[in-house]
């Protein structure tokens, strides 16, 4: 009954696919890069305009995209305590967190 089914692969991308498939920050969000894992769903991170920031992964992102210490993201801080927390975006692959240094959309990181 089982036996017929076939596990599904998602086909890899190649370098030059994955960059063009690059997420640039919209108004209002920015870059920024993991400091420490904190435990639950939070990080700290280290963001583009100079400000220490904790980070919170929205459930969207929290089982399907795995966020290590020194990964580049995109965060949107919140409206209300904007200096000190902000929400997770996008989590960049290492061949496109290359690509953006190399760039130099990277300013403070």
């Amino acid at each position: 009954m089982f036996g017929d089914i076939i596990a599904y692969k998602r086909p890899q991308l190649t370098p030059e696919e994955e960059i063009g498939r690059t997420k640039r920050p919209e108004p209002g969000q920015i870059y920024a890069l993991v400091e420490m894992m904190l435990g639950s769903d939070k990080l700290r991170v280290q963001c583009e305009d100079g400000k220490e920031r904790m980070a919170r992964i929205p459930g969207k992102l929290r089982k399907r995209v795995w966020i290590r210490v020194g990964d580049l993201i995109l965060v949107e801080p919140w409206k209300v305590q904007s200096d000190e927390r902000c929400d997770v975006k996008w989590r960049y692959t290492p061949t496109q967190a290359e690509w953006i240094r190399r760039k130099g959309f990277l300013k403070n990181i």
